[in-house]
């Protein structure tokens, strides 16, 4: 095991497969809202978002596009964060598969300040909005695929982007693999929870990103648990 997470895993997950999908696929999402509280998945966008809209002026108002957002849950911690500071917030939340769309809408039906937008990252328009969010996200993509992938992400914002994704350690992926098979028998969560794990990050992935940018100003940082947040200034 520890010799296979020196490097990422370049094998897809089963949620890239979008000939699947179905209720199997709602029903992973569901479960994913609880793996994502159980590893506090939530604490490193709301980390980003602040740091970028406090290098910004700490504008009244922000407009962000969590893209892939799957159901969206770990922004439900941002909105909070825009409340106590009192922010108005714009959130959509963007995914390719009508699945994750139909569970954020449920998700977030009571909630005005968030809509839903099922679109692809290439069809978005430059300067769309003020920050660009990917949690669990640029993991589905191969080396050779990220900087396209990121650079999109930085085109359709105005301030920035932060990505929020896994460290690639033994740990979480223990962790990980234990917790799928504990609380899930869903055929996603079995085996896309501990793969995502084993292509996620470490420093010198995003040392690399960085130099195939060419952009100056790109910080990450280790965030519980077992998470980085990358932050990308504009």
């Amino acid at each position: 095991m520890f010799k296979k997470l020196r490097h990422r895993a370049l094998e897809d997950e089963l949620m890239d497969d979008f000939s699947m999908g179905g209720a199997e696929l709602r029903e992973a999402l569901q479960q994913l809202r609880v793996i994502n509280r159980i590893f506090q998945a939530a604490g490193p966008v709301k980390y980003g978002v602040q740091q970028l809209w406090q290098e910004a002026g700490k504008p009244d108002y922000l407009s962000i596009l969590d893209i892939g957002a799957g159901s969206g849950d770990v922004n439900r911690l941002l909105l909070r964060w825009a409340s106590a500071n009192g922010i108005e917030i714009k959130l959509t939340l963007a995914d390719r598969t009508e699945e994750a769309c139909e569970e954020a809408r449920q998700l977030f039906r009571d909630e005005p300040r968030v809509e839903v937008m099922q679109c692809n990252l290439y069809d978005l328009e430059p300067g769309s909005f003020d920050i660009v969010t990917g949690t669990q996200f640029v993991h589905h993509f191969s080396p050779a695929e990220l900087p396209s992938v990121v650079g999109s992400m930085l085109r359709a914002s105005k301030t920035g982007v932060v990505i929020n994704d896994i460290h690639r350690h033994w740990i979480p992926w223990l962790a990980v693999w234990l917790t799928a098979r504990l609380i899930s028998t869903n055929r996603y969560i079995r085996n896309d929870a501990a793969l995502s794990v084993a292509k996620g990050f470490r420093a010198e992935d995003w040392r690399h990103l960085k130099d195939a940018l060419g952009v100056p100003d790109m910080a990450y940082c280790w965030r519980p648990l077992f998470r980085y947040a990358v932050i990308i200034k504009k």
